[in-house]
């Protein structure tokens, strides 16, 4: 398990929340935000950025990790994602994300969801996604 300070936790929940700000979802009006803590204590944000063609949509989750790709991060590089759902129920990344952070986070990474009611949950990426597909190993 890797430990998360409160201080970072918090810091990491203001950086969802400020995130969601900016996501564009006029078709859910579910302004999505997340913060992904990599290993040296560098921040990237994502919002959800929605398209008429749902299909074409993008994640707050995908957001954060495809920006920390592009700035040369890889898998292993991630300590945390935290991300900050509107209402009062916390919601998991959907199934498409949970593939994707699996492809760069290790199984002991923590996926926290905090909600307008106050609430965190937490899971590890084993938990959100067991038995997950595999990056090969070339052997």
């Amino acid at each position: 398990m890797i430990k998360i300070s409160k201080k970072i936790l918090n810091t990491l929940e203001e950086a969802a929340r400020q995130a969601s700000k900016t996501a564009y979802a006029p078709y859910s009006n579910f302004p999505v935000g997340a913060a992904l803590l990599t290993e040296n204590g560098e921040i990237y944000v994502g919002c959800n950025v929605e398209n008429a063609s749902y299909g074409l949509t993008n994640c707050a989750e995908r957001s954060a990790i495809f920006t920390a790709v592009a700035d040369g991060r890889g898998r292993g590089d991630f300590s945390a994602l935290f991300i900050y759902t509107p209402g009062q129920v916390c919601h998991a990344p959907c199934g498409a994300c949970r593939q994707v952070l699996t492809e760069f986070f290790t199984p002991e990474v923590f996926i926290y969801s905090a909600c307008d009611s106050g609430e965190i949950i937490a899971w590890t990426m084993e938990e959100l996604l067991p038995d997950s597909f595999e990056i090969p190993t070339g052997d």
